[in-house]
């Protein structure tokens, strides 16, 4: 599968698409608001940056215990009633005097769903499409986030401005209802991708089992580790210039959604085998200049420069994919969604507490060098794996794709 074309042609692909931009369109839209209001009310970089982020640290709570739901749920009820609840979280979150714990336990409950709703989605994408199609439908579904991501920060930054964080956090509600309703009328009924009920032992047997395998891991490490860093960096927007936050947003959106129509429709495969490193440089070298506090045009085109590296994790998730039997993929792709969204609230924590004793622009090119020391020592271990198995195969799996190196 090579065309856009034929990738809306496939049956359920389009409401699958629909319901994940309804969803990001949401998620960026409440997360701009809530952690506007938060920053507003205790001037504190850290509490703005985990209000924004903290549902991340939530899904590691969810990745150990929930999990296996991801593929022993019908994947139509389980998206339609995660939205629901989201949509009822985000509503609750716009209670004027809400108390900042409850703020929080609102944020924990939406981080342990989110963890189940990466598997049931994505791996919902891995069954609708054939083998050849997931990482271009991938890309497809990450640009749509990234489109959602400009809208939804331009307009949530204007929403906040004129409408209040707490009307905005309403319109987000909305967004998650209405990702709901096609969810529910636009997606076909589907079994469970596996049998059984789902259960913390299940959940724990089979991310053992995928954490077993050498190349497994190292590229789970490499989808959330330095990708995470750099969202520690993003994290800090807000403190770091409140004016223009949405606008800094905004073209980071702009820069992933460059890299993934370039990656997923134009580069060849033969030559993404060699990208996933120098992409993951990329995402970090940027970053780097933040600690002069480059003046504003600058910032802007360096954020959208480094976000061009973001592309990266769909050649990590190619290779994933090539890595794991089929009937786990929904739990595979959940515990690299959840992992990768843990390890940004992790960053997003470990950046507020830096921009505390320091500044959000020398926080953010801490972060950033971190992220290339990670990519660097990663891809060195993949070279003595290599030169050990002499360019064999590492581990994989029986069924019918071919292997793809990791960059």
């Amino acid at each position: 599968m090579r065309t856009y074309r034929e990738l809306f042609r496939t049956p359920q692909f389009k409401p699958l698409f629909a319901a994940g931009a309804a969803h990001v369109a949401g998620s960026t839209t409440s997360g701009l608001a809530l952690g506007s209001l938060v920053y507003a009310t205790t001037e504190s970089p850290l509490l703005a940056a985990l209000s924004m982020f903290g549902p991340s640290l939530a899904q590691a709570v969810g990745a150990t215990v929930l999990m296996s739901a991801a593929d022993r749920l019908p994947p139509r009820a389980a998206m339609t009633g995660m939205a629901l609840a989201f949509g009822t979280a985000t509503a609750l979150l716009a209670v004027p005097g809400l108390p900042l714990p409850a703020v929080f336990a609102i944020i924990l409950v939406k981080g342990m769903i989110a963890a189940v709703g990466g598997g049931v989605r994505y791996g919902l994408l891995n069954e609708v499409l054939p083998k050849d199609g997931y990482l271009l439908g991938r890309s497809v579904l990450n640009m749509s986030a990234g489109l959602m991501q400009i809208g939804g920060y331009a307009l949530g930054g204007l929403l906040v401005a004129t409408l209040s964080a707490r009307g905005t956090l309403l319109v987000a509600a909305a967004l998650y209802l209405a990702g709901a309703a096609v969810a529910r009328f636009g997606l076909a009924r589907r079994p469970p991708r596996a049998a059984g009920r789902p259960s913390v032992a299940e959940t724990w047997r089979t991310n053992a089992v995928l954490w077993s395998s050498g190349p497994r891991r190292r590229t789970y490490l490499a989808l959330w580790v330095p990708n995470g860093l750099v969202v520690g960096c993003e994290s800090l927007f807000v403190p770091y210039d409140p004016g223009h936050a949405g606008l800094l947003f905004a073209f980071a959106a702009l820069g992933m959604l460059v890299g993934d129509v370039v990656m997923g429709r134009f580069v060849p495969h033969a030559r993404r085998r060699r990208l996933g490193t120098p992409l993951q440089l990329l995402l970090a070298a940027p970053y780097l200049f933040f600690a002069v506090h480059p003046a504003l045009p600058l910032a802007f085109a360096l954020v959208l420069l480094a976000s061009v590296g973001f592309a990266a994790s769909l050649l990590y998730q190619e290779r994933l994919m090539a890595l794991t039997p089929d009937g786990i993929t929904g739990q595979a792709l959940g515990l690299h969604s959840s992992g990768m969204i843990t390890m940004q609230g992790v960053a997003a924590t470990l950046a507020g507490s830096l921009a505390q004793w320091t500044s959000p622009g020398t926080a953010m090119t801490v972060m950033a060098a971190a992220s290339a020391a990670v990519t660097l020592a990663l891809a060195a271990a993949e070279r003595r794996d290599a030169a050990r198995t002499d360019g064999r195969p590492a581990g994989g799996r029986s069924a019918g794709r071919p292997g793809v190196s990791p960059s």
